[in-house]
């Protein structure tokens, strides 16, 4: 009886996919967290404590490391517990609870089960399970090492306006936030305006930031081989288009802005257009359209597989204009001497046809909630910022009206996860009698 009922629940776990826990354990940890943050011990004043639809909004913000909040400052309306609650759910959203609950189970010594090893597969983006353990805990001492140098370059620079306890603590919750691509900050209603002639700061928080999207395979792939030519592809395409994106970004923004911000500034502010929030200026009042239609861009870009940036991913990107390219061309799309496969350039446009659809359907719905309340611009740059876990807003964000606050919330839950990774879930469920049966192909006119 003991070996059918173990059967059974063996058989229950492969028709939910892997995928599904993943997606689950997001969802718990935001539930969670929009509960302490609700309490009146979150609110700094404990006579007004927050609305639950606020701490839902704020917790999948955290979770999602988008750094969107509907209120003005978390700073200043939220206690030291509602703060350290904030900097626990930028971490877990960040690194994932799935992985960080594997790491505890292999630090303690015990073996991953085949169930649990398969959900981490997933979580890691990893083909095999040879390397996960080694994998995970190189993810722990990667983001620790990181965080550690961030939080000791802040110190630097708060230790000079704060009491050093209060400087520690805001130089930890900002380096977390950073290395996670979060993009909240404790300082006030106006993230690093006061800060923005500060070089260090700016500079270390760009650090971070650049860090954190880089991705761990990337950094697993440069620490294990150490020599650029036995670097894989992906490493190459991912330093390359970063530094290439970097490059062009910073340089559009300020051409497009000239004269209303500074140089630091415009690559302050470009840096940040990759996944996270941080400002240096009133985003509001000084980036016009085209400005905001070419961030909206970068936004939808994001950062790289397996990191702490969202958007569709700089391979995806790469990938669509490879295949742009040998369309024009007429030739197969080739990197490095390998041909891309059909099956990753199929992934990327339907990867690209999705988040479209999710971001276009957002703003359908915000314009119809808010009615004329806010301009297309205002709301366009806020839901592309929502699904590229961005963070930067126009500032309507504390205007939107609850049901605003929904959609927004799923769009960032959307975007931290994948529109591809929320779909797959679903695959086990519409497997039926028949489908390995090969059909014969046929053509339908394009274009």
């Amino acid at each position: 009886m003991k070996s059918k009922k173990n059967i059974l629940k063996r058989k229950k776990f492969h028709i939910i996919h892997p995928l599904m826990y993943i997606i689950l354990s997001f969802i718990l940890v935001i539930f969670i967290g929009s509960i302490l943050l609700v309490l009146p011990i979150s609110s700094s004043d404990m006579s007004k404590s927050l609305s639950y639809i606020d701490s839902l909004f704020l917790s999948t913000s955290a979770v999602c490391v988008t750094g969107l909040s509907p209120i003005a400052s978390i700073g200043d309306s939220l206690s030291v517990f509602g703060k350290i609650v904030m900097g626990v759910l930028i971490q877990i959203g960040g690194l994932s609870l799935v992985t960080i609950v594997a790491f505890i189970i292999v630090t303690a010594g015990k073996r991953l089960n085949r169930s649990t090893a398969n959900v981490v597969k997933e979580q890691l983006n990893q083909s095999g399970y040879g390397e996960l353990k080694v994998l995970l805990k190189h993810i722990i001492i990667i983001t620790f090492v990181f965080e550690v140098f961030g939080t000791f370059i802040n110190l630097i620079v708060f230790c000079q306006d704060y009491p050093f306890f209060k400087a520690l603590g805001i130089s930890i919750f900002h380096s977390v936030s950073s290395f996670n691509n979060a993009g909240f900050d404790i300082l006030g209603s106006t993230s690093l305006v006061a800060y923005s002639d500060n070089i260090l700061l700016n500079l270390n928080t760009c650090f971070l930031i650049v860090a954190g999207g880089l991705g761990f395979l990337v950094y697993e792939n440069i620490f294990g081989i150490r020599k650029y030519k036995r670097l894989t592809i992906q490493t190459k395409v991912v330093l390359i288009m970063n530094a290439v994106l970097i490059v062009s970004s910073f340089l559009i923004v300020k051409f497009l802005q000239w004269d209303s911000i500074t140089w630091l500034q415009a690559f302050f502010y470009s840096i940040n257009l990759r996944t996270a929030g941080f400002y240096s200026f009133d985003v509001g009042s000084v980036i016009t359209g085209s400005t905001a239609i070419f961030s909206a861009a970068m936004m939808f870009i994001g950062g790289s597989t397996l990191s702490t940036a969202g958007g569709i991913k700089i391979t995806t990107f790469f990938v669509i204009i490879m295949a742009i390219f040998a369309l024009f061309t007429g030739k197969n799309p080739v990197i490095y001497k390998r041909e891309l496969t059909r099956e990753s350039i199929r992934k990327a446009l339907i990867l690209f046809v999705l988040a479209i659809f999710g971001i276009s359907l957002a703003i359908f719905l915000i314009c119809l909630i808010e009615g004329g309340k806010f301009t297309f611009v205002q709301v366009f740059y806020e839901c592309f910022s929502a699904f590229g876990t961005v963070g930067l807003s126009m500032g309507i964000t504390t205007q939107i009206s609850i049901g605003s606050k929904i959609v927004l919330c799923l769009l960032m839950f959307f975007g931290r996860l994948g529109p591809v990774t929320i779909l797959t879930m679903f695959s086990p469920f519409f497997k039926h009698k028949g489908d390995d049966i090969a059909y014969l192909e046929t053509d339908i006119s394009i274009g």
